[in-house]
């Protein structure tokens, strides 16, 4: 490997290895029987991988304290650094823990129990849903659709 890569050979050199770690652990949970009954696995895997990869903001395969509360600025929620600690030791299921493993945010998302985290990253995808199919004015009210 070439010691010399600068600005965004690097950049792009980091985000690839970051990538094949990620799609190593997708390939992971594609094949545990755990997960056989998810529906549309493989999709919903590389939808995470991505918003993962957004928030790995030193690209080391972990989101840390700055890049959790990137995301939940970047959706419109700032939070306190209690709450944020509080959300990361929901997903992570350890207090000392100060940084989010895409395992542990897989974990999340696919599992049954419901962390913060999970509810507003699934609430932010639905109200992108609603976005798209909301185009052109809004359609005509009459009397009888008043509450």
């Amino acid at each position: 490997m070439d010691t010399n890569t600068q600005g965004g050979k690097s950049f792009g050199l980091l985000k690839s290895q970051q990538e094949e770690k990620l799609n190593s652990v997708n390939e992971a949970f594609l094949s545990d029987p755990q997960y056989t009954e998810e529906e549309d696995l493989s999709l919903k895997l590389e939808m995470f991988k991505k918003k993962y990869m957004d928030f790995d903001l030193n690209d080391k395969g972990e989101i840390d304290m700055m890049g959790l509360k990137r995301m939940l600025e970047k959706l419109g929620l700032a939070k306190t650094h209690l709450e944020l600690k509080k959300m990361m030791s929901e997903v992570v299921g350890d207090a000392s823990k100060d940084t989010i493993s895409y395992n542990n945010f897989l974990h999340m998302m696919l599992g049954k129990r419901n962390a913060i985290l999970k509810l507003i990253l699934m609430f932010e995808g639905m109200g992108k849903e609603q976005e798209q199919r909301e185009t052109g004015p809004p359609g005509r009210k009459t009397f009888s659709d008043l509450p």
